[in-house]
């Protein structure tokens, strides 16, 4: 997993939760990279599953919760980090449409060795409707819903979502965005 995702939960955790949270996260043994990340590194992504099930623990915050607040977290941290990617999109079908077909080109392009999840969209006929499905064998579908809601929250849209069907080891969910 690339460490720019390491570093920005990081600092959400700092944030959110204080300094000696995030001290306590990154001191855990289990880490191989004993807690020092950089945003360029790759680490093991079952560092990442330990400081969140730790974080989980600590704040007795139910780990899927704390995924969707990483994920709008870092939706409005990557706003920041590649503005480039955010350039000439309108609103947030239009963004999410583009998420395999551009951004995540882009995003391998700066990190080759990334592995990303597949999202395919699909728009109704009178565009007030999208069905995203996600496919990942990381099964952050969590924080998937966290990026949405920080891109609906960024756009200043008006949109409900859904997730309306998810496999049963999670690797697999379909999500359902209605304007309003």
């Amino acid at each position: 997993m690339k460490g720019v995702i390491f570093t920005e939960f990081i600092e959400m955790v700092e944030e959110k939760f204080g300094f000696e949270m995030a001290d306590k996260l990154l001191t855990q043994p289990e880490l191989k990279s004993k807690g020092v990340y950089t945003a360029v590194g790759t680490y093991d992504f079952d560092e990442m599953l330990c400081l969140i099930t730790m974080l989980g623990k600590e704040t007795k915050t139910p780990i899927p919760y704390l995924l969707e607040v990483f994920g709008n977290y870092l939706f409005s941290r990557l706003l920041i980090l590649y503005p480039l990617l955010f350039e000439d999109k309108k609103n947030v079908f239009e963004f999410l449409t583009q998420i395999d077909k551009y951004i995540h080109v882009e995003v391998l392009k700066l990190y080759p060795d990334a592995q990303l999840p597949k999202i395919i969209t699909q728009l109704n006929e009178d565009k007030t409707q999208m069905t995203m499905i996600y496919t990942s064998e990381r099964k952050l579908s969590d924080l998937a819903l966290g990026l949405i809601n920080g891109c609906i929250n960024h756009f200043n849209e008006k949109i409900t979502v859904s997730v309306v069907g998810k496999s049963n080891d999670g690797s697999l969910v379909t999500i359902v965005l209605n304007k309003k």
